[in-house]
């Protein structure tokens, strides 16, 4: 038995395939979730989805959103998403590199927010990318 997981950016279908395994960023931390999981409704933070297809793991940057489990379906609606194999490493070092330096000169606290939000981003992707090629 398998998990049919759909993610959906307000843009595009990101991700609809069958899995054995995912695991989510929950705003409350890494969520594991396998057949048979009972319904589930929760918020998603900036982080890498991990989706297990036999003994592969697939990595996929989820920009923040909602899951729901129901019936072996995951539905995953997100701010924004990226594969793995669509990141540049070089752009997401950078950025992270940049994303640093605003928080360190940011001075009032929207600055700060949106450097914080920055660096959880391009970390998001730096890691989503080292999974793929490890």
């Amino acid at each position: 038995m398998t998990l049919k997981i759909r993610v959906i950016a307000p843009d595009r279908t990101v991700w609809d395939a069958d899995a054995e395994e995912v695991i989510l960023p929950s705003s409350t931390g890494q969520l594991g979730i396998l057949t048979g999981h009972i319904p589930l409704l929760t918020a998603l933070d900036i982080g890498v989805m991990r989706v297990r297809i036999e003994k592969d793991w697939i990595p996929i940057v989820l920009l923040g959103g909602f899951a729901e489990v129901e019936d072996n379906n995951i539905t995953i609606l997100v701010n924004g998403a990226e594969e793995a194999s669509e990141i540049n490493i070089e752009t997401a070092k950078s950025n992270l590199e940049n994303a640093t330096i605003m928080l360190a000169e940011a001075e009032t606290n929207k600055e700060k927010i949106e450097a914080t939000q920055k660096i959880r981003k391009a970390r998001a992707r730096v890691q989503a990318f080292t999974v793929i090629n490890n």
